[in-house]
């Protein structure tokens, strides 16, 4: 850690009030307005197609790289980066803006490095956003890292060293949306690297569930338990819950028996093995929780907050992931229908006279039991061929949800399409292949506007 880091951390007030003014800063603002006026000039792969919009471009870049170069001093931990950053928009404009590089800032650019409370960046790139825009266009976001100190301690036994939480202070339009990551592999580059970090805004995360689950909680009649009270009250407490729970989530991806690549993203999957595989890291996240909260050796802090995260987990997952988003391949959606019927099906949910109720003392148990069912298909499959794999998830899911009426892997596939290559299986993988049930399609009606509103939505609102 930089001593100027150092300082600032044992509270040197003007640096400290410096940095938190930096989102209202003339030099942020003109950055964030130079930004967004380049997004309306650029084409989808984040180049300047028009001839004629070239010197527009031009003016933004320059006015870009003036307020980063204006704004550095305030970052002393990210001067390498920032100075590639700015060789990065100068070779952009000399190249008469064709589809940008950003690789040679991106490799300076290791949040990890620092991770400490209060820690602020400038990220500037041409970048997709996650759930948000899907086109590379130049964004600009401040951020500040989250790093309780439970957080630091518990790391040290679940080691992500890539995970690097944040919150918002500002950000451009394609921030302004369902986006909650920082992702490497978002920047417009001319190679693909070996990433070393990846930043999720838990202030945002936080904020959502809160107001949704809120909402919900109500409609539902759910007589809230204190923990989860404790959570709608509370941005800094779920903040800190949603660290602890990510931290443990993303790590769990390259971890356990696994019969593929855990990068799934990079292969052409049924949509419902991607809800596994989320589940999958969602429960254990869950199930480690339990764990801590019943070690006596554990910090109070943590196992506080691993009561804490049990609660996020359920109810993010039954009453925002399962109604959000489109019916198209909604794989998170399908998480979340998922851990409601099964906890239904094994008696620990009821829905009984219009009200949500929970027999809060066997659903640790039974929600761990889910995990360790996916944790059994994951481990068996390792011995499988790859569509055997996908048929034995596909009896998996569906035994707990009922598939589309329409579905033609519910009758069974034709030997045709089981003799042939895997394109044939998810060809036939309908958008919609586990519909909602009626207790959501009637909460995703009185939800629906509840949920739209979380787009864009920070710790501050």
């Amino acid at each position: 850690m930089s001593n100027y880091i150092a300082e600032a951390l044992v509270g040197e007030p003007e640096v400290l009030e410096d940095a938190a003014n930096l989102a209202t800063s003339s030099e942020w603002l003109r950055l964030k307005a130079a930004a967004t006026a380049m997004q309306a000039i650029q084409a989808k792969d984040g180049s300047v197609p028009e001839p004629t919009d070239r010197a527009d471009a031009a003016g933004h870049v320059a006015a870009i790289r003036s307020a980063i170069q204006e704004l550095a001093p305030h970052f002393p931990h990210d001067a390498g980066y920032l100075a590639a950053l700015d060789r990065d928009f100068a070779r952009w404009a000399t190249e008469d803006f064709g589809v940008p590089d950003f690789f040679d800032s991106l490799m300076q650019f290791q949040p990890q490095v620092h991770r400490a409370a209060g820690i602020r960046h400038l990220v500037v790139f041409p970048m997709y956003t996650q759930n948000g825009s899907t086109n590379r266009l130049v964004e600009a976001v401040l951020v500040e890292v989250i790093w309780p100190e439970f957080v630091a301690e518990l790391e040290l036994e679940y080691t992500n060293k890539l995970f690097v939480p944040i919150r918002f202070l500002d950000f451009t339009p394609g921030y302004d949306t369902n986006s909650a990551v920082l992702f490497p592999e978002t920047v417009a580059m001319r190679e693909i690297p070996t990433f070393t970090w990846g930043a999720i805004f838990a202030d945002r995360e936080a904020a959502r569930f809160r107001r949704v689950v809120r909402a919900a909680s109500a409609i539902t009649r759910l007589e809230v338990p204190a923990g989860l009270s404790l959570l709608l009250e509370d941005q800094h407490l779920a903040e800190e819950t949603f660290v602890m729970w990510d931290l443990i989530h993303d790590r769990t991806h390259m971890r356990g028996d696994l019969p593929f690549d855990p990068f799934m993203i990079k292969q052409r999957m049924p949509f419902f093995l991607y809800s596994l595989e989320e589940l999958r890291c969602d429960l254990t996240a869950f199930r480690e929780a339990v764990t801590i909260e019943r070690d006596d050796n554990a910090s109070p802090e943590a196992r506080r907050h691993a009561s804490l995260v049990q609660y996020a987990v359920i109810f993010d997952r039954i009453f925002r992931f399962a109604i959000s988003g489109s019916r198209v391949r909604n794989y998170d959606g399908l998480g979340g229908q998922l851990l409601f019927a099964w906890m239904h099906q094994h008696h620990v949910l009821h829905w009984t006279d219009t009200a949500l109720t929970f027999d809060w003392d066997a659903v640790p148990d039974v929600v761990i039991a889910l995990g360790a069912r996916i944790d059994e298909l994951y481990w068996a499959s390792i011995d499988r061929p790859k569509k055997a794999h996908w048929l034995a998830a596909y009896a998996m899911v569906a035994e707990t949800l009922t598939p589309n009426p329409a579905s033609t892997w519910a009758r069974g596939l034709p030997i045709d399409v089981l003799a042939g290559p895997p394109k044939g299986y998810t060809d036939l993988v309908l958008d919609d292949e586990f519909p909602l049930s009626m207790f959501f399609e009637a909460l995703d009606k009185k939800m629906k506007t509840v949920i739209e509103s979380t787009a864009g939505i920070t710790g501050r609102d």
